[in-house]
């Protein structure tokens, strides 16, 4: 049998916990080697054979390390990234993928001129219910698309203190957070849009970053709206689609991060799996049914069996770079709309 891939995680916070740890665990072609850890010599929960690294540097020299998991603050992810490459080692990094678009291509050629593997976790392409939407339009069972809708609201209604992730100067908040999956879908399903419009709020009282925003993409045949909400006690439908033959809804969210924050062991049995309580509503015209609609199990050890056939056997990626740097020029587009109060056309990026 081959040795696994050998993996350093960049950190060990609610990405490395919740999500890389267990899912790397699982899988038995990658083993993780090292942790950077700046600020505890404590052993890890759950993975006390893992060794621990002071520095970057450190857990770049770790030999039996050939992957790097860049799931650090997002304003370190270019920096940390960009040396993971230097160094010779395959890169995965979190979402957003970099905080500009020239950071993102800079990274990009790197990749390509080290011949390294350089991908982002965009994880949520392999929920169950976007699964679920794509075998809707593939299939076409509205018909014509003429409406997308996602949304991801969730309700905190305070200022969690003490996090990178509340501070104005960090360059995250809501768009960058959940809107980089809601982008990544739009731009997995329907391509570059030709331009965009949006509004971007920060509605908590005493906040600092953007925690509401609502963004609609144009193409020529269907419109999509993407929004997300920190103050929405009531979430609207994940999922909103309307098409010539009928519509599809769908509320709740994957259950795989439920999972993974209990302790459950990924691709266990019934894994991803919804109950059918759950499942979308689909309603058709031509036949009046309105139906529940199974969603199809949701599998993010998906993402690592790609990762592993592209690092052995050049397969092509998933979720390519190219792609990633997309999600941030539409973030970059949509914060230039928001800041002139236009909507920006998307010719020539």
């Amino acid at each position: 049998m081959e040795e696994p891939i050998g993996v350093g995680l960049a950190a060990f916070g609610m990405s490395g916990r919740v999500f890389h740890a267990p899912l790397l665990t699982a899988h038995h072609r990658f083993r993780i080697r090292a942790v950077m850890r700046r600020s505890s010599t404590e052993p890890l929960p759950l993975h006390p054979h893992i060794s621990l690294a002071k520095t970057i540097d450190e857990l770049l020299n770790d030999e039996r390390i050939q992957l790097v998991i860049v799931n650090t603050p997002d304003a370190s992810h270019y920096q940390l990234a960009k040396q993971s490459l230097e160094a010779g080692k395959h890169v995965v990094v979190e979402k957003p993928f970099t905080q500009t678009s020239e950071q993102a291509r800079e990274l990009i050629a790197i990749a390509k001129r080290v011949n390294r593997v350089l991908t982002v976790f965009q994880n949520r392409r392999w929920d169950g219910d976007f699964l679920t939407v794509q075998q809707v339009i593939r299939e076409e069972m509205l018909g014509r698309l003429v409406d997308y809708e996602s949304h991801w609201d969730r309700y905190r209604n305070f200022i969690q203190p003490n996090t990178w992730k509340e501070k104005a100067d960090s360059a995250s908040g809501l768009l960058q957070n959940l809107g980089s999956h809601l982008i990544d879908h739009a731009l997995a399903l329907f391509g570059l849009p030709e331009a965009v419009t949006a509004h971007l709020r920060t509605v908590r009282t005493g906040g600092s970053v953007v925690d509401w925003y609502h963004v609609r993409l144009h193409y020529p045949a269907v419109g999509v709206l993407l929004s997300s909400s920190y103050l929405a006690r009531e979430p609207a439908p994940r999922f909103v689609l309307h098409g010539t033959l009928g519509s599809f809804v769908k509320h709740g969210l994957d259950p795989q991060e439920a999972a993974l924050a209990g302790g459950a062991v990924p691709g266990s049995a019934n894994w991803g799996k919804e109950p059918e309580e759950l499942w979308g509503l689909l309603s058709l015209e031509k036949t009046q049914e309105r139906k529940r609609l199974p969603t199809i199990a949701g599998n993010y050890l998906a993402f690592y069996d790609n990762l592993y056939e592209a690092i052995t056997q050049s397969a092509s990626l998933a979720v390519r770079p190219e792609d990633a740097a997309r999600v941030i020029e539409i973030i970059e587009a949509a914060q230039r709309s928001n800041n002139e109060r236009r909507t920006v056309c998307l010719s020539g990026i």
